[in-house]
């Protein structure tokens, strides 16, 4: 009897049970973020106690769901809240794949970093350590280009090399601008001539974040990575909003322009088009030395990315841009028919650069990689009545294959790059002043391998050989230790080398500027330079529910064969070796992001360099560098009133200047000096921006101290110099100090206090 009783027990609640089952359903799916599988991600029905957390792999499964609708919330500290309405039925699972969005206002340890290892992975788990700056932190201080946004960047320093053009390049660490490679989706776009001239015009509505690594990495990117690299990773067409607009204007009468929209090509292609446009035609002299205080610009650029869906998720991208830019600077007198003459001083430069990149995924078993870019540079100039005309193609092509086995993730790969270069000066000149383009052949193969030890521990050996048929053989070892101590701490070890090939006039624009003779002593050989550096990134929770993330690095870095232009020597001459002793960069650098659950926001950055050049037992400090430098950007959200309040800045020690003479009477160094910045923006409004605020408040510029800043503004043409037979300039009662024309001493910028407004516009 008692039998019969448990027996029909339970055949009951197997039959209750298969009943309400019976009336559930399961939810499961993948969370990834840039396609990186998300752990440790929280995942519920809204107003139900129904959730779970995302397993190593980034998986999830809800089970037992009753039928109806719900909104699905996944959320993750460093990640954006992710929310969907879903509708469930009854015994029909439902898969769904959910992508997380990075918090576009921080910097954290799980950002997807690509730059490192060429692999996408977080910032946590990549052995290289890689800085990431998202979009929205540039928007603080908006600026109309890239080569401007740079000053927040810690250790990062946009260096005007002339006073009159504002021509500039990218110094990291205090390294002149031909050591920092500038990629766009990881493509070398941006080199040589571009370095110089175009770097300005990439749409900043398009980027999506940059990603910098300090200290070599030619082991993976080849020749001018030598002191660091800047990746400008572009926005996926499907990431992008359908319709975006900014546009500001100072009170210098600075116009800029930042458009981008997205279309679908059918139901397997997106495009995203982004155009810039800049316009600067005030001319003003604060400083009251008859030229123009800041460069007159006239600035178009038009870039558009193809993304098309192809089986088993394969990649295929192709994008272009075209760049136009019309700047002079000089005389205030000065308008184009003056233009090549000897009568007003003007420096004008016409630019018109054409670019093509794309990455294609090959449709076989193995993961093999084909990506490719084009640059086609014309540049027509003139420097009062030195004559500079060049034109530049570049072809990249790299074939990368990608394979995990094991315990060992391997990377190998194959590289060819073509550099056509043709100019009117010495540089393509044979001995008998026939015309002589340089032709460089730049092939390369490179092997890297991440080895896992233990779940903790990561190991990358890398070696890259490439031939260059002028210089020849050149290898590049790398090695990276990385200890993952837990989720939120990292310590890594790197060392490598680097190498660089040299294209001087393409590099260095003292070199057109002004009066100067350009002299090369010796035929010039590859600079070489051997790099150690030590990381360490932490993260730490706060009981009030705050977040501070902390990153130090110790450098240091020795180069041979450093080519130096020496300025000093002759006041009419620039004169370019190699350096037959050493040079040497180190230092250490903390970068920290603090988040507080009141509003307030502090990124700040601070580097302790120094940069010196040893040659016959002989040290010095090195031209243009600055032993400290700090950036901020402190921001506070009155979320009542829809109100946000950036104040952003940066400040430089001071820096050994180019001298003319020693009777020159400007300062042989810069002082301590700070640009600093105020922002206030609206956002109460649907899909619209409005913001306002002040650059350099402190109204700080050059000439602060200073008789004159360039020398001679009255004789731009050394018509009234005296030189003595060796060449070197006389002093006389129209000259005391000995001078002649030279824009060349400068370390900041020269536009002083103005008012900005804009506005944006997102569908």
């Amino acid at each position: 009897m008692k039998l019969s009783k448990s027996l029909f027990n339970g055949i009951l609640f197997m039959a209750l049970t298969q009943a309400l089952q019976a009336q559930t359903t399961i939810l499961k799916g993948k969370i990834t973020a840039d396609g990186i599988p998300m752990p440790s991600v929280n995942i519920h029905l809204d107003k139900t106690t129904i959730g779970t957390v995302s397993d190593s792999s980034g998986y999830y499964k809800l089970e037992n769901i009753p039928a109806g609708r719900y909104k699905l919330i996944a959320t993750h500290l460093n990640y954006s809240r992710y929310e969907k309405e879903i509708h469930l039925e009854t015994q029909q699972p439902l898969f769904l794949n959910i992508e997380l969005e990075p918090l576009r206002d921080t910097t954290t340890l799980q950002d997807v970093v690509i730059s490192g290892t060429m692999k996408a992975v977080s910032r946590l788990e990549s052995p290289v350590a890689v800085e990431v700056y998202h979009a929205a932190y540039f928007k603080k201080n908006p600026t109309p280009s890239i080569f401007d946004a740079l000053q927040l960047v810690n250790g990062v320093r946009p260096q005007l090399n002339c006073n009159i053009c504002n021509t500039g390049d990218i110094h990291i660490n205090g390294l002149e601008g031909p050591y920092t490679m500038v990629l766009i989706d990881g493509m070398p776009i941006v080199s040589a001539l571009g370095t110089v001239y175009g770097l300005s015009g990439i749409p900043s509505s398009l980027v999506e974040r940059i990603e910098v690594i300090k200290g070599p990495a030619s082991s993976l990117y080849g020749s001018e990575a030598v002191g660091g690299l800047i990746n400008i990773i572009t926005k996926k067409p499907h990431n992008a909003p359908h319709i975006f607009a900014d546009v500001f204007a100072t009170s210098w009468g600075e116009y800029n322009t930042d458009l981008s929209f997205k279309t679908n090509v059918g139901s397997n292609a997106t495009i995203l088009t982004g155009v810039n446009y800049f316009n600067y035609q005030n001319r003003i002299d604060k400083n009251q030395d008859n030229f123009t205080d800041v460069t007159l610009q006239n600035r178009i650029s038009v870039f558009q990315k193809w993304n098309f869906t192809r089986k088993q998720s394969r990649l295929l991208s192709v994008a272009g841009r075209y760049l136009y830019e019309d700047r002079w600077g000089g005389d205030i007198r000065w308008n184009k028919s003056f233009r090549g003459g000897d009568e007003i001083y003007g420096e004008s430069i016409y630019t018109s650069r054409a670019e093509l990149l794309g990455s294609y995924e090959l449709p076989i078993k193995e993961k093999l990689l084909f990506a490719f870019s084009f640059i086609s540079h014309n540049q027509d100039s003139r420097y009062g009545t030195t004559s500079y005309i060049a034109n530049q193609k570049i072809a990249y092509g790299q074939l990368t294959w990608d394979k995990t086995l094991k315990s060992h993730d391997l990377l190998a790969g194959a590289t060819l790059r073509y550099t056509y270069y043709d100019d009117n000066t010495p540089a393509t000149k044979h001995h008998d002043a026939t015309n002589n383009p340089e032709k460089m052949w730049l092939p390369g193969i490179f092997i890297q391998d991440e080895i896992h030890m233990t779940p903790n521990h990561k190991w990358l050996l890398g070696l890259r050989y490439d031939y260059n048929n002028i210089h020849g053989s050149i290898f590049t070892p790398r090695l990276a230790y990385k200890w993952s101590i837990n989720d939120n701490n990292a310590l890594r070890f790197n060392a490598g080398t680097g190498f660089r090939v040299v294209n001087l006039f393409t590099e260095d624009h003292a070199a057109l500027t002004g009066a100067r003779d350009v002299v090369i002593l010796n035929h010039l050989k590859p600079e070489r330079s051997y790099n150690v550096n030590l990381n360490y990134s932490k993260k730490i929770y706060l009981p009030a529910g705050g977040i501070i993330g902390l990153d130090a690095t110790a450098f240091y870095t020795y180069f041979t064969n450093k080519i130096i232009p020496d300025y000093e020597s002759d006041a009419n001459k620039i004169i370019y070796d190699n350096l037959s002793g050493h040079a040497i960069s180190k230092g250490a650098s903390l970068n920290s992001d603090i988040t507080l659950r009141n509003g307030l926001k502090f990124i700040t950055g601070l580097t302790l360099m120094s940069n010196t050049i040893t040659e016959d037992n002989i040290t010095t400090r090195q031209m243009l560098t600055e032993n400290f430098t700090g950036t901020w950007a402190i921001s506070y959200q009155l979320k009542p009133l829809f109100l946000t309040i950036d104040y952003t800045g940066n400040v430089y020690s001071p820096m050994r200047l180019p001298l003319l003479s020693e009777l020159d009477p400007r300062k042989p160094e810069s002082p301590w000096w700070s640009i600093q910045n105020i922002q206030f923006t609206y956002n109460g409004w649907h899909q619209w921006e409005v913001y306002a605020g002040i650059k350099n408040f402190l109204n700080w510029t050059p000439n602060k101290g200073n008789p004159f800043i360039i020398a001679r503004t009255n004789d731009p043409f050394d018509k009234n110099v005296v030189f003595d037979e060796q060449g070197k300039v006389v002093p006389t009662p129209d000259n005391p100090y000995a001078l002649t024309f030279d824009p060349t001493y400068v370390y900041a910028p020269n536009q002083g206090l103005r008012v900005f407004v804009g506005i944006r516009f997102k569908l």
